[in-house]
């Protein structure tokens, strides 16, 4: 039987979805790998395994291109949300998805399905959350040696962990060195995904993103909601703010309870139907 995985982007971060109950394939983090590697194989971001049925609704995995998972992914999510309407698994405008962290809602708000709002649950400061090492205190504004450099950090768990770093100046060589060093830095036992944040005014943000187990990339949902946060935290924005990205923008509300919710596109681009030969080599690892 062959293999057939769909493929999205959101703001130029791309998954491929593997559906369990259209194909006979075991992941693991050996073939995960091999998928996701940009010359061996398809490439992508990351897979999106699902819909994973449960008594309780729709189960997600997300695989991270190194090969390890995930516990949330917000443009993940957006396109397992597109991909769950495109195949017929939902008629609804509004439903719930779960993953490793809990469930989330998708509202659709475009009749093609491309627009849509996630509600990301609660943002929390606090380090046991997180978790960064330490005593157990929100954690604002630290001063945290990363890579020999002394930088003012505030992290924040999205359902993943994230350390953001208030910048005047932000590039995509400066995040790459700042995130490779922080990915494994002895302050986050789980390691940690980076955002570079500049605050152009109360209602829009510009940041650059390093993700754990994907390195440098494009775009991120957890990474947008965690640098407004931040953010809104630290009294630079407004509850509401616009979130730009290298790949595009999201928009992102926070109510006064730190609920988040995010809005943004999702591009579907292609279903691809892996070789004998390569689903042999995948069936192998």
């Amino acid at each position: 039987m062959k293999i057939a995985l769909e493929r999205y982007h959101g703001l130029g971060n791309d998954y491929v979805v593997y559906d369990p109950n259209k194909n006979e394939l075991a992941l693991t983090a050996g073939n995960v790998k091999l998928i996701c590697d940009r010359n061996e194989g398809l490439g992508a971001d990351g897979i999106l395994e699902g819909p994973l049925l449960e008594e309780d609704g729709m189960h997600v995995r997300i695989w991270n291109p190194d090969g390890s998972q995930s516990e949330t992914s917000g443009n993940g999510i957006r396109i397992f949300a597109r991909y769950l309407r495109d195949a017929g698994y939902v008629q609804k405008k509004s439903f719930k998805i779960f993953m490793e962290n809990g469930p989330v809602e998708a509202t659709f708000l475009s009749d093609d399905g491309s627009k849509i709002r996630i509600n990301m649950g609660k943002l929390s400061f606090w380090s046991d959350d997180i978790p960064v090492t330490g005593e157990r205190r929100e954690v604002i504004n630290e001063d945290m040696v990363i890579g020999r450099t002394l930088y003012p950090v505030t992290c924040v768990s999205v359902g993943n962990p994230h350390c953001v770093i208030p910048m005047r100046e932000i590039s995509k060589d400066l995040v790459c060195k700042i995130g490779d060093y922080a990915e494994v830095a002895k302050y986050f036992p789980n390691r940690i995904n980076t955002q570079i944040m500049k605050v152009v005014d109360k209602g829009h943000i510009n940041i650059e993103i390093f993700e754990r187990g994907a390195g440098y990339t494009l775009a991120s949902g957890t990474g947008a909601c965690a640098a407004a946060g931040v953010a809104h935290k630290l009294g630079m924005t407004d509850s509401k703010v616009v979130v730009h990205m290298p790949g595009g923008e999201l928009i992102v509300e926070i109510d006064d309870d730190w609920k988040v919710s995010m809005t943004g596109n999702v591009c579907y681009i292609a279903k691809m139907v892996l070789s004998s030969d390569f689903t042999e080599m995948l069936r192998a690892i």
